[in-house]
């Protein structure tokens, strides 16, 4: 397209279970520029739709009482955008989905083919995938001709060697697609992005990612790719998370059928929603909460959180046969130091050595000169690299 189709900009949508997360990147300079951001929240009991530019809010507004249904979300949120957008228009949308399995290893400009095989992979992500594709759906009616693109959680750890994403069950299962797929790749993308710019040893190198938020995850990278992550066949294995389980002995479940005589679904629940820091403290999922509580139980859900943590930074390190550097990102990662400060600690064997003020200040460098191994805060930005994703396939 020439300069005088006018200003151009590529749409962001992250669309959840209970919210949608939107941003639009401006194409003035040929690179993708963050111009307006927001989100619905509260679809599931009060809609309200919040948009700003550069720290200016420009609409906040409740959209319902009670439930709001996701295309009626992303029909009002179009309709609002449209009148802030100014200038541009959107030439490109970018979705985050949740789940490619092993037939998408980049991202795909969507149609009905695209969509019908990307159902599938709904029972492997439950939470998400179903929210994800609804709104292609929305889009695809919305904005007829406007290329809509999917950029996949799994397709970074496409590059995981086969003996990492095996389990030890018959061959025809791995076949039928029951093996580690991993998830959080558009982070950890990003992170491999930013590392060369960082730390050059750790972008050639051995390097351990902290995706620690409401849903937490690691990633083992030698030189820029995934080798091994936490994850699994499903987004409940590894750590422990906000409200999900993480790694679990698959004898708990056939114990909760049993002998508690739990049903597919209630054990769906409690694993996904009533587990995790949650479960464990019967306080909240939110970390600030917690550090903040003088319940055991609360105290406890942390310890148990770092501990594992630890133990899988243990394990990673092995899959990468030593260890250069490790980064923490996301919720938790970026902004609570005494976590980090925690992990640092039990990883002190790796040669990890962390300067307190450093940490304090959210580094971006936060261990000690003298320190073997290197330890980063580095802000993830998926959206950012969704949009790098689109301007890619749009062949600019």
């Amino acid at each position: 397209m020439t300069a005088a189709d006018g200003a151009q900009a590529i749409l962001v949508l992250n669309a959840g279970s209970s919210s949608i997360k939107f941003c639009v990147f401006r194409l003035d300079t040929g690179v993708p520029t963050r111009d307006l951001c927001g989100q619905v929240s509260g679809l599931a009991t009060a809609a309200r739709l919040s948009m700003r530019r550069a720290g200016q809010v420009l609409v906040d507004a409740a959209l319902a009482q009670g439930a709001v249904p996701h295309a009626e979300a992303l029909d009002q949120l179009l309709d609002d955008l449209h009148r802030h957008l100014g200038d541009a228009r959107i030439v490109g949308v970018g979705h985050r989905v949740v789940h490619g399995g092993l037939e998408y290893m980049a991202p795909v400009a969507v149609d009905a083919a695209v969509l019908a095989k990307l159902e599938r992979y709904v029972p492997l992500a439950p939470l998400h995938q179903p929210h994800n594709l609804a709104a292609i759906r929305v889009m695809l009616r919305r904005l007829p001709g406007i290329p809509e693109v999917a950029c996949f959680d799994t397709a970074f750890h496409r590059t995981v060697p086969e003996v990492a994403q095996r389990f030890a069950l018959p061959p025809r299962l791995a076949e039928a697609g029951v093996r580690r797929y991993g998830f959080h790749g558009l982070s950890y993308e990003y992170i491999a992005s930013r590392l060369p710019s960082l730390d050059a040893r750790a972008a050639s190198g051995r390097t351990v990612v902290f995706h620690l938020g409401n849903g937490s995850s690691m990633c083992a990278m030698l030189g820029g790719r995934s080798v091994a992550t936490t994850m699994g066949f499903t987004a409940l294995d590894g750590l422990p998370m906000g409200t999900r389980c993480g790694a679990l002995d698959p004898g708990v479940l056939l114990f909760l059928m049993d002998e508690l005589k739990l049903g597919p679904r209630e054990i769906e629940h409690l694993i996904y929603h009533e587990s995790g820091l949650l479960g464990m403290s019967g306080v909240s999922s939110d970390v600030r909460d917690l550090l903040a509580s003088r319940e055991p139980h609360a105290q406890l859900a942390l310890e148990v959180f770092v501990y594992r943590a630890g133990r899988e930074l243990g394990s990673l390190a092995a899959a990468l046969g030593g260890l250069d550097a490790v980064v923490f990102t996301a919720g938790i990662g970026e902004n609570q130091p005494e976590i980090r400060a925690r992990i640092g600690a039990a990883a002190s064997w790796l040669g990890i050595e962390l300067d307190t003020q450093a940490n304090l200040r959210h580094g971006p460098c936060i261990t000690t000169p003298h320190s073997r191994v290197a330890a980063y805060v580095v802000p993830t930005d998926e959206e950012s690299m969704i949009a790098r994703h689109v301007l890619g396939l749009l062949g600019k």
